[in-house]
Order: structure tokens, then sequence, then C-alpha cells
């Protein structure tokens, strides 16, 4: 249930969250919130379509987030303060139960859905960082996200459109940081740098600069690309601005090497 491939350059970007499959015995005990799926990053994965022909490696989960979180840590400590999800939800964003009433899952069923969907994730993210590592010498991750732009239970007000996240610096090196806030202020998007998203575990974790590898998260408002009225509904000619800037994203991200020592 897992999209890859091989990058052709130092870049490597991860889609974990815009998968919409849930195997008919997990959804058999979700709620109707749990069964539409509302808070799918949707169409992360079109927006990333043809940005592998530029050389990108692409790693998409199909698998909802409902049946697990890829981008929580496995002891499912909390990344963020305040209200959040866990590695396996059992809410909404906006609070609502995702489960009928005793159909939460348990540990033995959290420990088996860790094993067949985050377990190899994670080592399709960890094998293609290092293929393309050996190859170039560094490696770049880009985590794509998206997320409606009002949220009351996560976020206060309306989420900025480009929302990009380095664990406040921790997770790339200084001047890819401060050339990703240039590449920002000319999108001509708004846009916000460390704010409520900093990264979430695939950034924190992989994101090891003194290693050679860098890793950052884009968490996109998704008014920028659809009708948040009606998210299911792809709108291509809505989303061709962000396609655009996004290509040049990645082909910067493909070019920068960091400073030699």
């Amino acid at each position: 249930m897992i999209r890859i491939i091989e990058p052709k350059s130092p870049l490597v970007i991860s889609v974990p969250h815009a998968g919409q499959r849930i195997p008919e015995e997990i959804e058999a005990r979700l709620t109707i919130a749990g069964r539409s799926r509302i808070d799918t990053d949707w169409h992360v994965d079109r927006l990333a379509e043809g940005l592998e022909d530029l050389g990108a490696g692409l790693i998409v989960a199909e698998c909802s987030r409902y049946v697990i979180d890829l981008n929580r840590p496995p002891d499912d400590q909390p990344l963020y303060s305040g209200p959040t999800t866990g590695l396996v939800p059992t809410e909404t964003f906006s609070g609502a139960p995702l489960y009928l009433e005793g159909q939460v899952p348990g540990k033995a069923q959290i420990e088996a859905r860790r094993a067949a969907y985050w377990r190899p994730y994670h080592e399709a993210i960890e094998s293609q960082l290092a293929r393309a590592q050996a190859r170039f010498g560094h490696a770049v991750l880009l985590d794509l996200h998206s997320i409606l732009s009002h949220v009351p239970r996560l976020f206060e007000g309306e989420l900025p459109e480009l929302n990009l996240g380095t664990n406040l610096g921790a997770s790339c090196a200084a001047p890819l940081r401060e050339a990703l806030g240039r590449q920002l202020a000319d999108s001509g998007f708004g846009h916000v740098v460390d704010g409520r998203f900093k990264g979430g575990y695939i950034t924190r974790h992989y994101g090891q600069p003194s290693s050679g590898r860098h890793a950052i998260q884009l968490e996109i408002a998704q008014r920028c690309y659809l009708d948040e009225s009606d998210p299911e509904r792809w709108d291509p000619a809505r989303a061709e601005p962000l396609r655009n800037w996004l290509a040049s994203l990645v082909g910067f991200l493909m070019s920068w090497r960091p400073t030699r020592p």
C-alpha cells in the first residue's frame, strides 16, 4: 500500500496522509465521521504528480491516516502541546469519535497496524534517503501535507497558506532554511516558517543535518488549491498555480548543495 519511485537526485518527497484506503474490517468499526475520511490531505498526491519526472524520489502512502498516522512516533508520544491526534487516531481533528462504541482498537490491534503499515513506510523512507545520500553525498526529504484552513481545535484563526516546518531549524542546515524562506517570499502565497506546524515525526526523525540528511515539512492550507466546502473534488485549474510553485521548489531542492567544511 505504498507507491515508491526511486530518486534520481538528492531529493525524496514523502506523502503520508493523502491515502484513502481503509480495510473493510476496520471501516466496519468506524462511525460516519470515520468513514468520511474528512481529515485526509486531499489530493496532495495529485499535487506531487510529475515531480518524479524532474528527478525527485516519491513515497506515497495509500492507506488512510485513520488506519494509522505515519507522521507520529512509534511510541505515540505527543509532538505538540494541546489537542492532537495519536498514532492510531480515535477522534477527528474536530474531536468527533472515529469508532463505534466498544470498537476502539486495543494494544494488540495497534501493534498489528504498526507492523503492517507504519514500519514499511518508514523502511521505505530510510531506504530511499540512503540511496540518494550514497549517490549524491547528502539527501533532502520534503514531507508534503495539507489541512483545512480553519481547525479551531488545533489552531486559532486562519492558517497561512504555506507553512514550512524545520523543527525550529534543527532538521536542516541553516543556509537551506534561509533559502527556503526566500522561496516562500517569492511564491505569491501567504507563508510562515516554523509556525503552528514545525514538522512532525518524519521531519524530526529523518532531519539530521550533521549526518548529511536534511528534512522539511510543508503544510499547505487547502484553500490554496481546492474548494474547502467540497474537498473531494479535484480542480486542476485552481491547483495549477500551486503546482507550478511546487515544481519550482522541487527544482531548487534538487539543485541545493550543503556547504562543505
